[in-house]
C-alpha cells in the first residue's frame, strides 16, 4: 500500500481530473460487511463532510489526511459504515440499575396502594437498563478497513479520469475553433480595408474634385483608420495564449486555476477584436469565438 505522500506523488503526475467523481468499495472483515463511499463536486478549496462509525473516532485525522491527500480540492463527502449481525448484538442488562428501578416501582406500588405487577417489563425499558459495552478499535480490523478506503478512493480518481479525459477533449476541440476562426479573419481584414479604402474615396470624391484628391494626404487618411481598427497584436496574443492553454494541458492535475486565468486573457483579446471589427462577418466569428470560450470556462470550474 502507497503512502500518503507517495499516492500524492503519483496522482500529480496523472492527466487532468474533474473534480466531479464517485467511488465505492465494500468487503466483509469479522463478520461485518464495510461499505465507503466518496462523492465530490466541484470548490474551489478542499471541503470535507466525512461520516464514520465511533468506533473509528480516533482515526478520523488520519482519513482527512489521506482524502485531502488524494481529493486535493472539491466539495467531498466521504462515508464508512458497517451492516452488523443479529448475533452480534453485545447489549448487555444494567442489573444493578434494574434491581434498583424494580425496588422504586414497588415502593410507590405499596405507598399508592396499587397492585406491582410485572415490574420487570417496567424497570427494563426504563433510561440506561440496557448497555451497550464500549467497543475497542482492533488494529488489525482497521488495516483492513483502510484498505477498503483505499480501494474505494482508487475508484474515485479513476471516475475523475475519465471525466478529465471528456473535459480535456473539449477544451482541445474549443481551443482549435478559436484559433481556427482566429485565422479565418484574413480574408475578411482584406476585404474590410479594401472596403475602406473605397468608402473613404467616395466621400471624399462628393465634396472635391477627384482630380485634385491630394493622394499622398488620402493614404494618409487610411492608414490612420487602419491603424485604429488594426487587430494584428490581438490576434498574436490570441494565438500565444491559446497555445499556453494547450501547453498547460500537458502538464497533469492541479491546473484548474491557471486554466481560468488564461481563459480570462483570451476572453479580453476576443472582446478587444469585437471591439475593433466594425464589420458584421467579423462580428459573427468572434461571436462563434466567444461562444466556444464560455464552454471552456464552464469547464474550467470542474477541473482539479
Amino acid at each position: 500500500m502507497l503512502g500518503i505522500e507517495d499516492k500524492g506523488t503519483a496522482y500529480l503526475c496523472a492527466m487532468i481530473r474533474s473534480m466531479t467523481g464517485y467511488g465505492k468499495a465494500e468487503a466483509v472483515v469479522s463478520n461485518r460487511k464495510y461499505s465507503v463511499e466518496i462523492r465530490s463536486l466541484n470548490s474551489k478549496q478542499f471541503d470535507l463532510n466525512a461520516r464514520i462509525p465511533a468506533i473509528f473516532r480516533e482515526k478520523e485525522m488520519q482519513l482527512r489526511k489521506l482524502l485531502r491527500s488524494r481529493v486535493v480540492r472539491g466539495k467531498c463527502d466521504f462515508f464508512l459504515s458497517y451492516e452488523t449481525d443479529a448475533s452480534e448484538s453485545k447489549h448487555e442488562i444494567n442489573t444493578d440499575l434494574v434491581q434498583s428501578y424494580i425496588s422504586q416501582l414497588e415502593n410507590i406500588a405499596l405507598a399508592s396502594g396499587q397492585q406491582a405487577d410485572n415490574l420487570l417489563a417496567i424497570a427494563i425499558k426504563m433510561p440506561d437498563a440496557l448497555q451497550h459495552p464500549k467497543e475497542e478499535l482492533d488494529e488489525d480490523v482497521w488495516s483492513k478497513v483502510e484498505a477498503i478506503v483505499e480501494e474505494a478512493l482508487d475508484a474515485f480518481d479513476n471516475f475523475r479520469e475519465v471525466e478529465g479525459g471528456s473535459i480535456e477533449k473539449d477544451f482541445k476541440a474549443g481551443i482549435s475553433i478559436i484559433s481556427e476562426e482566429s485565422k479565418n479573419l484574413d480574408p475578411l481584414l482584406e476585404a474590410r480595408l479594401n472596403r475602406i479604402r473605397t468608402r473613404i474615396k467616395n466621400n471624399l470624391e462628393e465634396v472635391i474634385d477627384r482630380a485634385k484628391i491630394d493622394e499622398n494626404r488620402f493614404e494618409q487618411e487610411v492608414l490612420f483608420y487602419i491603424e485604429k481598427t488594426d487587430v494584428a497584436e490581438e490576434r498574436s496574443r490570441l494565438a500565444a495564449h491559446c497555445e499556453h492553454f494547450e501547453d498547460v494541458l500537458k502538464n497533469g492535475i492541479g491546473q484548474g486555476k491557471k486554466f481560468g486565468f488564461i481563459a480570462q486573457e483570451i476572453g479580453r483579446e476576443i472582446n478587444t477584436l469585437g471591439s475593433k471589427a466594425n464589420d458584421a462577418d467579423i462580428q459573427r466569428l468572434v461571436v462563434r469565438m466567444k461562444d466556444e470560450l464560455e464552454k471552456i470556462k464552464e469547464q474550467v470550474l470542474n477541473v482539479l
